[in-house]
């Protein structure tokens, strides 16, 4: 079964899978946590309280997470640069339609020389947020948000270089011989390597959804908060690699609407009864059971309408 596959794993990187339950069970309840609480949580995953304290501190020290004291006890809170980043991995994660594409790329081009540090640091930035490189001074995208991604680059410490950064938006000249829109997409990202995993995911979680969907197993509240974590824990990963092309730029039969439909129904099984185990286990320092949104319930929603093939 998945769980215990990864409690097997040699290696488990404890900071990465605390940022997803940041943002899919956290942030729903106030963005806040007492650290015995995510210990508890995170335990049974095979994380113990060393790893759990560790990998907080290092968010802490990495500006993802801040403390505040509540007597003998710690509550953690995501900071607006953390919340700012899960906010965007929670716009792609839960929504359902691909982008609509206006036909135009978007361009980030830097201007002069910039050192090594500085460039590799932008590099990271840039393909966090999709975009492709055409070469170490050009960036490139169909359909981001220019200026949501420079207010991003600021909170992630990168605003000094926004001088040497110039944003461009480009319309197709529609020149008889110039490359086309997928030479482009070639050139600047690796799709092939991206719709493998998308595949590997499918067919990793598919074998869970069968088994809910026939009645094959009962699931217990706490077996299914663990797997809606490493649900989205895995489709999370996967996004961040996913520079989020509109469709008519991506190739045919793209395994990755399927990866989406098969996680919405899974985490829609899966909701109800891993609610009920964040109300028994999640506290704040003080004590307090902060209640789940609302708006919780409207996630992959849109989804509803769609349907993935027995």
């Amino acid at each position: 079964m998945i769980l215990d596959e990864y409690r097997r794993q040699d290696r488990v990187h404890a900071g990465s899978l605390i940022i997803s339950v940041l943002g899919d069970a956290v942030m729903p309840r106030g963005g806040r946590v007492w650290l015995g609480s995510l210990i508890r949580l995170l335990e049974p995953l095979g994380l113990n309280e060393r790893l759990v304290r560790t990998a907080v501190f290092r968010l802490v020290r990495d500006e993802w997470l801040t403390s505040e004291r509540s007597g003998r006890r710690t509550d953690y809170l995501l900071t607006p640069s953390g919340e700012q980043r899960i906010d965007e991995a929670s716009r792609l994660i839960y929504a359902a339609a691909m982008p609509q594409w206006d036909r135009r790329w978007r361009l980030i081009v830097t201007v002069g020389e910039l050192c090594a540090k500085d460039r590799d640091r932008l590099r990271k930035a840039l393909l966090w947020h999709g975009f492709g490189s055409l070469n170490s001074d050009c960036f490139v995208h169909p359909s981001v948000d220019l200026i949501a991604v420079f207010d991003a680059l600021v909170a992630e410490g990168l605003g000094g270089l926004r001088d040497r950064l110039k944003p461009l938006i480009a319309a197709d000249a529609a020149l008889g011989m110039a490359a086309s829109d997928a030479a482009m997409v070639r050139s600047a990202w690796d799709l092939e390597q991206l719709a493998d995993t998308y595949r590997d995911f499918v067919a990793r979680y598919r074998p869970v959804l069968g088994q809910l969907r026939d009645g094959g197993f009962e699931t217990a509240d706490e077996t299914a908060f663990l797997l809606r974590v490493l649900l989205i824990h895995d489709y999370r990963r996967l996004l961040l690699r996913d520079p989020s092309l509109p469709g008519v730029l991506l190739p045919p039969d793209w395994p990755g609407q399927k990866a989406r439909l098969l996680c919405s129904e899974l985490y829609r099984r899966l909701l109800v009864a891993s609610e009920r185990h964040l109300d028994a286990c999640l506290q704040l320092a003080d004590g307090v059971i902060p209640e789940a949104s609302v708006r919780l319930h409207e996630r992959f929603r849109d989804t509803d309408l769609l349907a993935l093939p027995a």
